[in-house]
């Protein structure tokens, strides 16, 4: 039976696609389908809103899935956590769930929240977050995002995700404090992951999944080296990077091979050119594994 696969709808939904090529599985989706073409007969792949990932993995309607550790904590859902996963360049940031309170308000911590009314989509995860600082009387009302809009008018406060808290500045609000921070997980089912050929496609996905991120900020870089530079050339690599050093056919001739972060590959051609190095080539990676 095909492993039953879960794919985040919406802003995710582009840089997953494009993870899971990376890793080395091409999928598909038509712009008003949700059910996603895989070129892997062994997964059957549905797109869903990540809030409701983990709750369709504890039913047992999905086997393994992609979402974000906010959403698990916010279902409070029962499932095996199988990997992190920083996601590519634009997204490496972990979130943080915030709650934030308008500019010169009278909230300064979640003892201020009583009698008062919270807009959030993580409704469960603000009741208890209430709950454990001994807040009974606050109301709590779910929203469909664009939570910022609503206060001071229809909230008081608002339990929301942030990366970089420039939205909620924006709109002339300040964090008061932080509920939990998150990244996007690899999750799987009991059932699912206790199968031992299902556990086996999972793992073999995230140890894929992970090399492909791994890869995302590095690069290749590879050279020719006349026997009599190559300390000066090695002594310009970073340090605790060891490189493969190759002979050429011509004897006197070493060909230099090393991966690097792909940051420093800026000021590092440049001096390894001046050392010696010739024929540099820079090359981007699909996966490294650890």
């Amino acid at each position: 039976m095909p492993l039953k696969l879960g794919l985040p709808k919406g802003s995710l939904q582009e840089a997953t696609f494009k993870l899971f090529e990376k890793a080395g599985w091409n999928i598909r989706v038509d712009a008003r389908s949700y059910q996603p073409a895989v070129d892997d007969p062994e997964i059957s792949a549905m797109l869903i809103r990540p809030q409701e990932i983990p709750r369709y993995l504890e039913d047992g309607i999905l086997d393994v899935g992609l979402t974000g550790k906010d959403w698990i904590e916010d279902n409070n859902a029962d499932v095996h956590e199988v990997a992190e996963l920083t996601y590519s360049k634009a997204t490496r940031n972990a979130i943080r769930v915030v709650l934030a309170a308008p500019e010169g308000s009278a909230i300064e911590s979640a003892r201020d929240l009583g009698g008062k009314r919270i807009a959030t989509e993580y409704v469960r995860l603000t009741e208890r977050y209430l709950s454990t600082h001994g807040v009974r009387d606050a109301s709590v009302e779910f929203s469909w995002g664009a939570c910022e809009v609503k206060v001071p008018v229809l909230a008081d406060a608002i339990v929301v995700n942030t990366e970089t808290g420039s939205s909620l500045r924006a709109h002339n609000l300040r964090i008061v404090d932080t509920l939990l921070t998150s990244t996007t997980r690899l999750v799987a089912n009991h059932a699912a992951w206790a199968d031992p050929e299902k556990r086996a496609k999972i793992e073999d996905m995230a140890l894929l999944l992970r090399g492909a991120l791994n890869a995302d900020a590095l690069v290749g870089l590879k050279m020719n080296v006349a026997t009599t530079q190559l300390d000066a050339v090695v002594a310009q690599l970073p340090a605790l990077k060891r490189p493969t050093v190759s002979p050429l056919y011509a004897n006197d001739w070493v060909a230099v091979e090393i991966i690097i972060e792909e940051q420093q590959a800026r000021d590092l051609i440049p001096r390894l050119k001046r050392a010696g190095a010739e024929g540099i080539v820079e090359y981007p990676l699909n996966k490294v594994i650890y």
